[in-house]
């Protein structure tokens, strides 16, 4: 992969317009383990939290992009570049949204 898995979730998580505490609460992946990915400081990711993430509905848009760099947007399967959002949000469309 040409992407690191924990910068991928990083530009998922960017793309969305979500803090890592807001990520964290919707995925349920504590916000400490997230910034330890997204630096490179921690590179196993397990399983585990790779399902919390993509079986996530807001997220599961991704999963093809976030495991194999591919992406099949028939399938409804996009890199957060394709988003409608774009990685270079301006404002941030969760804010006042409680998670849950």
């Amino acid at each position: 992969m040409s992407t690191s898995l924990g910068k991928k979730i990083r530009e998922i998580r960017d793309c969305e317009g979500l803090t890592r505490e807001e990520f964290s609460a919707l995925t349920g992946v504590a916000a400490a383990t997230l910034k330890q990915y997204e630096s490179g400081r921690r590179e196993n990711i397990s399983s585990e939290i790779l399902l919390k993430i993509t079986q996530h509905a807001q997220f599961q848009k991704y999963t093809l992009w976030l495991m194999t760099d591919q992406t099949s947007e028939a399938a409804g399967q996009i890199a957060p570049a394709l988003s409608p959002d774009g990685q270079n949000i301006t404002s941030n469309p969760q804010k006042g949204q409680k998670a849950g």
